[in-house]
């Protein structure tokens, strides 16, 4: 299954990985200056829910394509159950 990210929907995963990274960045920095444990801990949570909304958007994605796949008949010899599953697990991993 290859996932198609394109324009607008490309451009927000990105950011929102660009965000994450940036926090994360923000976070090691903290940690080295010996910052307070709270305001580390908020950063670290919104880093978190940034990768997490990636995520969960480059999912939404897939099963939008891999939908489309199969209604068009573009499947590669993987049946609806097949899919499902593995989109599940995919799912599920980011829970």
């Amino acid at each position: 299954m290859e996932l198609d990210l394109a324009g607008a929907e490309l451009r927000a995963v990105l950011n929102r990985l660009r965000r994450a990274q940036g926090q994360i960045s923000g976070v090691i920095r903290m940690i080295e200056e010996g910052r307070d444990c709270e305001e580390v801990v908020t950063q670290l949570a919104a880093a978190s829910r940034a990768l997490d909304r990636a995520g969960f958007a480059i999912i939404a994605t897939g099963l939008q394509q891999c939908l489309t796949d199969i209604d068009g008949s573009k499947n590669t010899g993987e049946d609806r159950e097949q899919m499902r599953a593995r989109l599940e697990k995919l799912f599920l991993s980011l829970a």
